[in-house]
């Protein structure tokens, strides 16, 4: 008989997820913690526990659709401006506003999930899902 215990259950460290995800939120008012945050997450996604791996891919998934619709929004603006003056580019100017708009709250929204997630310990349910 060995007097070592093994533990049934092994606990994973939340540390770096939690970091990730507020890196996410501070880079809402400077953009360039986002990218510390995502560098972050594939870094460490690999060596990650099975239940942190899921809200580093969760994080990394959340970083690029945010980047491709934000892109989409902002494409409709610049397009959309000078179009204005002879009031054709209104539509795409505004659809563009409203997909920026709406791209920052679901960013927000996500980055919430997944910090209740990682509180209580729970791996992301669906992190390849790209509403929330």
């Amino acid at each position: 008989m060995s007097d070592v215990s093994t533990p049934t259950a092994t606990s994973e460290d939340r540390t770096l997820p939690a970091v990730v995800y507020g890196l996410y939120l501070l880079g809402l008012a400077n953009g360039l913690t986002i990218l510390i945050g995502l560098v972050l997450s594939y870094a460490s996604r690999g060596s990650a526990g099975p239940v942190m791996a899921t809200h580093h891919t969760f994080l990394i998934r959340t970083f690029w659709l945010s980047i491709g619709w934000f892109i989409i929004g902002g494409l409709l603006l610049l397009f959309g401006i000078p179009l204005s003056l002879v009031l054709v580019g209104i539509p795409a100017v505004l659809l563009g506003v409203f997909i920026m708009g709406a791209v920052g709250i679901w960013f927000v929204i996500r980055c919430v999930m997944g910090v209740i997630y990682l509180a209580r310990g729970e791996p992301y349910p669906r992190p390849y899902n790209w509403l929330i």
